[in-house]
């Protein structure tokens, strides 16, 4: 099923406008009485969800290995073109 609500409407309830959307609810925001904007759920295809699973996987894995003393990295150094501080050589 589809609600409609106005623009005001859609601003003044939005949390529970997206509650109902992520509930699968379809919504359409319209402005001056035309429709502006369609709020529909998020869907997960099954490449999405095989991406989402290995990701997953790797954050799991990664946590179990051990962390590297000494070896600091920042802000500006993760966005330097050189591959690795001075600090990791």
């Amino acid at each position: 099923m589809t609600k409609v609500v106005t623009a005001a409407e859609a601003n003044r309830q939005f949390s529970s406008l997206m509650r109902e959307v992520a509930d699968g609810e379809t919504v359409i925001v319209t402005s001056h009485g035309r429709d502006a904007i369609k709020m529909v759920p998020v869907t997960v295809d099954a490449e999405d969800g095989l991406r989402i699973a290995a990701m997953d996987r790797l954050v799991e894995h990664l946590k179990t290995l051990p962390r590297q003393p000494g070896i600091t990295w920042t802000r500006a150094e993760l966005y330097e073109d050189e591959p690795y501080p001075d600090s990791f050589k």
